[in-house]
């Protein structure tokens, strides 16, 4: 079977989620064709709970599906990281050449019944990545605490400086669905494997010149726990993402098509090294004067680099007003009819 003649695919990485990852396999629509459940290293019982439920859903599947097994279990030694878990999926459903695949936590935050607004815009062909947003609604946004409210509107603008995708907002919101292409295009195997995958695949997807869409998707926080150590979380993104800025500029505006806004990027951090070398060494009104003039020289250097930037790909930036409508409830969502596959 197909949703609308596209094969669909549900990657659930899952570590330490025992007594939740099970309900979230059995949860999954039945338009999904395959679910990748990747279990990272767990030390709880995780693992057993996914092959009892994968053997027990797959003895119960039938023989319309497009796949010998609809559940497919797969197991890290270690723990490599939630991005480490998801391109391990991310790879088998390449290898299986589903056309859209998605993401649902093993932590039972992502609601399925909205999983069809996540595909929809792969499937008419509107994106090829598509993300769940928490901030587009105020109502969304009360469900979310402070101050994840805060680092998230942090991570939201350095986000969109390294990746160049300038609408785009809460970029750690984990539910996402990606199209075959951007999977075979995008370097999904140089993936960052901690919790900043979701920011460094935004960066690799502009590097390929992929659409990405955001859609409005509530905060949900059950009984699960966050894995995230901010102490050291903070730094490692911080840091990932600088480097994915450069990456991104070098790939693809000095290598494959020189731009002006590299050369405005630079002549701004030069700027501010200059001025900050005058301020430290205080040489007198004279020297600081010449440090304000050039300061705010780069100023305007990187103002106008932002600008340029943010004009460039403005097309790859899908996020449409139309799709801001309010969320489907549990009896509105049913997807189209799945079509038989010849």
């Amino acid at each position: 079977m197909t949703y609308d003649g596209a094969t669909v695919a549900v990657v659930v990485p899952a570590y330490n989620e025992s007594g939740l990852v099970g309900g979230v396999i059995e949860t999954v629509p039945d338009y999904v064709d395959r679910v990748y459940v990747v279990e990272d290293g767990s030390t709880d019982d995780t693992w057993d709970e996914i092959r009892v439920t994968a053997r027990r859903i797959n003895a119960e599947a039938t023989s319309e599906g497009a796949f010998d097994r609809r559940v497919v279990p797969i197991r890290h030694e270690e723990n490599r990281g939630v991005g480490g878990a998801i391109k391990t999926g991310y790879l088998a459903a390449r290898d299986d050449r589903i056309d859209v695949t998605a993401v649902m936590g093993g932590d039972a935050q992502m609601r399925p019944e909205l999983l069809a607004g996540v595909i929809d815009p792969i499937v008419a062909d509107e994106a090829d990545y598509v993300k769940g947003n928490r901030l587009l609604n105020a109502d969304h946004r009360e469900g979310m605490p402070r101050f994840r409210y805060v680092g998230n509107r942090i991570l939201t603008w350095l986000t969109r400086i390294a990746s160049g995708y300038w609408t785009i907002g809460d970029p750690q919101n984990g539910y996402t669905a990606i199209s075959l292409h951007a999977l075979e295009t995008a370097g999904i195997e140089e993936m960052y494997e901690y919790y900043g995958y979701c920011n460094d695949l935004l960066v690799r997807c502009n590097v390929a010149g992929l659409r990405v869409m955001d859609i409005p998707r509530p905060a949900n926080y059950g009984e699960e726990e966050s894995h995230i150590d901010y102490r050291s979380y903070v730094p490692k993104v911080s840091v990932m993402l600088f480097r994915g800025f450069l990456r991104r500029l070098w790939r693809k505006h000095v290598r494959a098509d020189p731009h002006p806004m590299v050369g405005l990027y630079a002549a701004s951090a030069a700027g501010a090294l200059y001025a900050a070398r005058r301020a430290v060494r205080s040489e007198g009104t004279s020297g600081l004067g010449r440090a304000a003039v050039v300061l705010l020289t780069a100023g305007l250097c990187l103002v106008a680099a932002l600008a340029l930037d943010r004009s460039h790909d403005a097309a790859l930036d899908r996020r449409r007003e139309a799709l801001q409508r309010p969320e489907p409830t549990e009896s509105e969502s049913t997807p189209a009819t799945p079509v038989e596959q010849d």
